[in-house]
């Protein structure tokens, strides 16, 4: 086998069992790591397991919306169903919390993230390739869909948290897009650039090269933990570019010296007319 055959034969490689399997893994320990997480599967069992699958195939019901397909498409694949309610409930309910303490030995876990993030780049050329099928040479649905079908755990999360009872508003991904989020989006935009002919690589090659990225990265992230993400100095620089300019930080603290002065005033007229009412009163009794 010849180097230049790396790539072709990675881009075919087959996701299930293994790599599906990871990414259950993945998410699933993710939900369990959230705040309320494991008293919901004491509680409610079906509404943990109804979490769980929103974390496993988020991308699949957000992107069947997108394209007005049935969102519950996904339950006709029998066999991954099973084997992510499986793997749910091993992590919840597993005796003296083995399953969850074998994972978290520290490579087998930096082997699982890295498993889950090839799937990212499975589902978003899926995404890109089946949005293509329904709307032919449309950018703007092929990103959407890709991105969608990438990130779409992420991208639903404030209905996920809603199943197990919990509303935060303030946790939208597109107030604060959190590093998935943003990566799968880039991702998005590359496959829909190649899959257009824009963008002068092959398929297998472009997969093959932002793989690597998304792995590198995350082990990278997780060997360190670090919470930030690597586009950070880049959006800094770009959003001081191009938005920046809007609203400077001293215009701010004008506006916030003015309206403090503004409402000072207001304070001290009132107390003034309150005084000359006493006054008039105090004339009238005398």
């Amino acid at each position: 086998m010849e180097l230049w055959q790396v790539p072709l034969l990675f881009s075919r490689l087959p996701m299930f069992p293994f790599f599906d399997l990871a990414h259950y893994v993945a998410s699933i320990m993710a939900l369990k790591e959230q705040r309320g997480a494991v008293e919901v599967s004491v509680r409610s069992p079906i509404a943990c397991w109804f979490s769980a699958m929103l974390h496993c195939f988020g991308g699949s019901v957000l992107s069947s919306l997108m394209l007005a397909e049935p969102p519950v498409g996904f339950l006709a694949k029998g066999t991954n169903i099973l084997l992510a309610s499986s793997v749910w409930y091993f992590v919840f309910y597993c005796p003296q919390d083995l399953f969850c303490r074998c994972f978290a030995f520290l490579p087998l876990r930096l082997l699982v993230a890295g498993m889950k993030e090839v799937t990212r780049t499975w589902k978003i050329t899926g995404g890109v390739v089946h949005a293509d099928s329904h709307f032919k040479d449309a950018w703007l649905v092929m990103v959407a869909v890709g991105w969608a079908r990438g990130a779409g755990g992420g991208l639903i999360s404030n209905f996920e948290q809603l199943v197990r009872g919990v509303w935060k508003p303030e946790t939208n991904e597109l107030l604060k897009m959190s590093y998935p989020v943003k990566v799968t989006l880039i991702g998005a935009i590359l496959f829909t650039l190649q899959h257009s002919h824009y963008l002068p690589i092959a398929r297998h090659n472009l997969m093959f090269l932002y793989t690597i990225f998304l792995v590198v990265s995350k082990v990278t992230m997780m060997l360190t933990r670090s919470a930030g993400s690597p586009f950070a100095p880049l959006e800094a620089a770009l959003g001081h570019m191009f938005f920046g300019l809007q609203k400077t930080p001293s215009k701010m603290k004008g506006e916030g010296a003015t309206s403090s002065n503004g409402s000072s005033v207001c304070d001290r007229s009132s107390e003034q007319h309150h005084n000359g009412v006493k006054k008039r009163q105090a004339k009238k009794t005398e």
